[in-house]
């Protein structure tokens, strides 16, 4: 039971972690590079300044976590497979028949955190994109 509690949380965390890194974020809202106007766009880019960054870049990361997060779906999807294979082959033994159920329901809650964090990350970046963009068009700078 405690083994596939941590299954269930490592997929989860896979899961989790590119919705942690945009959450995570600093502000730059008081930092003296961001706000001079003497700065370079390369050296604000590289500080890593909001409105600063590239298409390709927000499409490679997008790119990266859509990827990691569909792994962690096909492992949870492969996990229901293993499942039902235990469910088939437990020959009316309770404790086999409990540990397949098991598997199934907890594969089963990470493909559907797979799926919200596919669609959270999604979201979260194209807000911080188009939050980055409104905030370069007020200031007048081009994104």
């Amino acid at each position: 039971m405690k083994t596939k509690l941590i299954k269930s949380l490592a997929i989860a965390t896979i899961c989790a972690f590119g919705l942690n890194i945009l959450c995570l974020s600093p502000t730059f809202a008081d930092d003296p590079i961001c706000n001079n106007d003497n700065i370079s766009a390369e050296i604000k880019a590289a500080n890593g300044c909001p409105g600063t960054s590239t298409p390709e870049f927000t499409n490679t990361v997008t790119n990266i976590l859509n990827a990691i997060i569909a792994v962690a779906g096909i492992v949870a999807v492969i996990f229901i497979i293993i499942g039902g294979v235990q469910y088939m082959t437990s020959t009316g033994d309770p404790g086999k028949t409990k540990k397949a159920k098991d598997t199934i329901l907890y594969a089963l809650i990470g493909l559907i955190i797979c799926a919200l964090s596919f669609a959270i990350v999604n979201w979260a970046i194209t807000s911080v994109i188009n939050s980055q963009t409104t905030t370069s068009e007020e200031s007048g700078e081009e994104p």
